[in-house]
């Protein structure tokens, strides 16, 4: 499917009016039709999973592949020193897998390695201006935008091609990313939802663990009885809604049993689910690193009572966290605390359970980042960083600042996939492209919808057009990385 004309130059607010004008003619479109096989005919069959539910590990912002999972060489803060010689601001450190290295500051994820397949040649496009919420977007949903539609994320596929594992608990669930009150929030909103495919494979949102509970109960001191009331009189007011003459029958149809979903797990004993403080003290303080590390014992006891797809995000608020325009050694020193021990923990969990054979565990960001590099090299992107290109003078430049495109990093445990294994590489000296096996974000997500049994040339009838899983249908699994 074409997309809109994509302007490198066009500002947040060009691309926010592109999307809204996709968004708002998505909402008026019919039923999308599943396609039985390509339009060229390919008969279209799924292979078998294995894997039944996701959780997406989301570092939003720009995880700098050299500060986490691909170490270069080291050089520790001096004033003075030249910033060409800043590859990792972290000393790598050994892992249970003979010769791989993580950097310092991952010492429990690095004890779990043994069961994890580390791509490090994964590859973003250039697209000409690099912002956060273009490559969001593109990740999330598989589509550079804006498209001529709203395109599903990754989760809202899952759930409408796989549907539910248990049929009173969402199939799609996103943990700890606020979608109010934040910058960039109408960006956030954009790939965060189901779609052309309407609102009941959409995301139930869930920005703060702690109080997740509190989404699936009925208001304090409203019998259950009252509460049924007032929500079957919602109900009628939506379907008498004097606006409707803008939203299709089959919108309107998905946003009534999205109400219906939601309204049958008020009663369902797998709300339990959502409430993390019925989780043991010892194992509570675990994953208590903050608002992530909840997210993280959330998204394991989604997954224990059937959710098919949750995303956990360090939530991407601009200039906040792994965005580290500045202060960049000392904001992902924070960070490396923050994901630590609750995902080393979630895999041990896991596989303590009998959950890890069968659960995909993947660990990625929009893009990797870079001391010097913008984007790749020969792109006239413009530059995003405020640090010094010459000499470092202060601490707050010490770190890798820029968007960098070129060559990152996925973690991928379980599900499948091989163990203790590296796949792809990228250089060891400035500029630190993927010269081993590239991994395009189609390929990725091929990888993905193959260990979860979906077909990445799956595709839709949207009004007479095709619209599939991965770009055009061309995404292929990386078969090097299933066990």
């Amino acid at each position: 499917m074409n997309s809109l004309p994509l302007d490198p130059h066009d500002t947040r607010r060009d691309f926010l009016k592109k999307l809204a004008a996709a968004t708002t003619a998505t909402m008026s479109l019919g039923a999308p039709r599943l396609l039985a096989a390509a339009p060229g005919g390919e008969k279209i069959t799924h292979p078998k999973a294995t894997a039944d539910a996701c959780i997406l590990i989301w570092m939003g912002g720009g995880m700098a592949a050299p500060e986490t999972f691909d170490p270069k060489r080291y050089q520790p803060f001096e004033v003075g020193a030249p910033v060409k010689n800043i590859l990792s601001t972290f000393p790598a450190i050994p892992t249970s897998v003979d010769g791989v290295k993580i950097c310092a500051g991952l010492e429990n994820i690095a004890q779990v390695m043994d069961r994890a397949t580390l791509i490090r040649s994964a590859v973003q496009p250039d697209l000409g201006h690099i912002l956060h919420s273009r490559h969001q977007y593109h990740w999330h949903t598989g589509y550079v935008p804006p498209q001529t539609v709203a395109c599903p994320h990754l989760g809202a596929w899952m759930a409408k091609v796989l549907g539910p594992r248990n049929p009173v608990m969402p199939a799609f669930i996103n943990v700890g990313q606020r979608l109010e009150g934040v910058g960039e929030q109408e960006e956030l909103k954009a790939f965060t939802t189901a779609g052309f495919f309407g609102s009941e494979f959409g995301p139930m949102n869930l920005p703060y663990p702690e109080d997740a509970a509190q989404s699936v109960r009925p208001p304090k001191g409203m019998e259950p009885g009252r509460f049924d009331n007032r929500y079957s009189l919602y109900r009628k007011l939506v379907d008498r809604n004097p606006h409707r003459e803008y939203l299709s029958d089959h919108q309107q149809e998905s946003l009534l049993r999205s109400m219906d979903n939601a309204h049958r797990l008020l009663s369902a004993k797998e709300r339990t689910a959502f409430d993390i403080s019925l989780e043991p003290k010892e194992s509570y303080a675990k994953y208590n690193t903050g608002r992530f590390g909840q997210g993280c014992l959330l998204a394991r006891r989604l997954v224990e009572n059937g959710a098919r797809f949750v995303e956990v995000t360090t939530e991407y608020v601009p200039f906040l966290h792994w965005d580290t325009h500045k202060d960049g050694h000392d904001t992902v020193a924070g960070m490396h605390k923050q994901m630590d021990a609750p995902i080393a923990q979630l895999v041990r969990d896991l596989e303590a359970r009998g959950l890890l054979n069968r659960t995909l565990v993947v660990i990625a960001s929009e893009f990797s980042r870079d001391a010097m590099v913008e984007g790749v090299p020969g792109s006239n992107a413009k530059d995003q960083a405020t640090a010094p290109s010459e000499t470092l003078k202060e601490r707050k430049h010490y770190g890798l600042h820029r968007h960098f495109t070129g060559g990152t990093s996925v973690v991928m445990f379980g599900g499948g996939m091989k163990r203790g294994f590296v796949y792809g590489a990228t250089a060891d000296e400035r500029p630190l492209l993927a010269v081993k096996n590239p991994v395009p974000v189609m390929d990725l997500h091929a990888t993905i919808f193959t260990a979860m049994g979906v077909n990445p040339k799956t595709a839709f009838d949207i009004e007479g057009r095709p619209f599939y899983a991965t770009e055009d249908g061309k995404g292929k699994a990386v078969r090097d990385v299933f066990a």
